[in-house]
């Protein structure tokens, strides 16, 4: 043999099989006139073609190693030319990557979609988690076929087109030579197989639509846009296919009383003037039941009083957040004229008949500017 095809592709005259197909795809995507158009690389781009053609095909090479002819038993083309042994998937693979061989027939079973539904719950139930029976209208695996789609003594025959492969191929020529491609078969869309006989109950699709009833857990601390997913507890696929998840949005009603801020109780309690300034006690409700608080003589509006750890419990945590109870203290506008005797009786005895009043800054800018204006500034 004239040619040096190990030269050619720049191997050793030991090289694996695997040494051979990456020099061939380096070379490939350097020299493939759709790259290089000129002449002289298109020779050259057959060389290596050529006598990768060889090299890969154990007979050829060892014929090849024995000094005979290669291509003799007309197994592939002359030299130069591209025949049936013309390896277009390799140089496919060399600009796309390696596909990992022939696609096959798809498989009929496919995963399910994934499904979400909206769960209601009150502020106990989110703070301390509860359990719900939730029905749900999802596909199951039908009970006549077990998900195959043949009706019942039946089973899928193989595609008499595409014989069992799922797809087709076609074999045209182009400037490189002949070029086979590949296509779903039109007869069994690329399954392999075709169901003569649909299961009558769910026809063919392997599955049916119905309403059933899960039990859930739902964690403690869970608030409102909160999701849980469910592995699995999603729809059947088509074919009798793996589930999908099942997603719960969690959606919290309003409560009469408390306002959620995280994981901490937010409430607001009216007290009357009096026991602002004598203190008292108090009865407020939480969600662990009725409770006394002590409100402290002197207390403004406006102040925070804090009952920890009687928030909701923390997600995926331990412990609680805390109730804050914001007091509003409430100015009478109506008074007796006993009443208002002894308020102002008060107020001579605390020297308030005519307070100055106290500004805080940003607030007295107004008065401020109406003072410098009749003081003439």
């Amino acid at each position: 043999m004239s040619k040096d095809y190990y030269a050619t592709l720049g191997v050793r005259r030991d090289a694996s099989q695997e040494e051979i197909k990456k020099a061939y795809r380096r070379l490939a995507r350097e020299l493939h006139p759709d790259v290089n158009p000129d002449p002289e690389t298109q020779e050259r781009f057959k060389d290596i073609t050529q006598a990768y053609e060889v090299l890969s095909d154990a007979n050829k090479r060892q014929m090849y190693d024995l000094g005979a002819d290669p291509f003799s038993s007309g197994a592939g083309a002359g030299a130069g030319g591209f025949g049936a042994g013309f390896p277009f998937s390799d140089i496919m693979d060399a600009f796309f990557g390696s596909a990992g061989g022939s696609r096959g027939p798809r498989s009929r079973a496919r995963r399910g979609r994934n499904a979400t539904i909206r769960v209601e719950l009150d502020l106990a139930e989110s703070g301390f988690g509860t359990t719900r029976e939730l029905v749900v209208d999802t596909a199951v695996l039908c009970e006549v076929c077990h998900g195959s789609g043949a009706a019942a003594g039946t089973h899928p025959d193989t595609c008499d087109m595409c014989h069992g492969r799922g797809e087709v191929s076609q074999v045209t020529r182009s400037f490189l030579g002949q070029v086979m491609t590949s296509r779903p078969c039109p007869q069994c869309g690329g399954y392999g197989s075709v169901i003569r006989h649909p299961c009558m109950e769910c026809s063919g699709e392997g599955r049916v639509r119905t309403r059933r009833t899960i039990k859930v857990r739902i964690p403690a601390g869970v608030e409102d846009g909160t999701h849980i997913q469910l592995a699995g507890e999603g729809e059947i696929g088509p074919g009798g296919g793996p589930p999908g998840d099942l997603f719960l949005e969690i959606v919290e009603r309003p409560h009469q009383i408390f306002e959620r801020r995280g994981d901490d109780l937010h409430c607001t309690v009216q007290i009357p003037m009096t026991a602002a300034a004598l203190g008292t006690s108090l009865t407020v409700e939480t969600l662990d039941g009725a409770e006394e608080i002590d409100v402290r003589p002197g207390t403004q509006a406006g102040q925070i009083i804090p009952l920890y750890g009687r928030g909701v419990q923390r997600l995926n945590e331990t412990g609680r957040g805390d109730l804050l109870i914001h007091v509003t203290v409430e100015t009478p506008t109506k008074l007796d004229p006993a009443q208002e005797e002894l308020l102002r009786e008060l107020s001579k005895l605390r020297g308030e008949e005519r307070p100055p009043g106290k500004f805080s800054p940003g607030q007295q800018g107004f008065f401020s500017r109406l003072r410098d204006a009749f003081n003439g500034r």
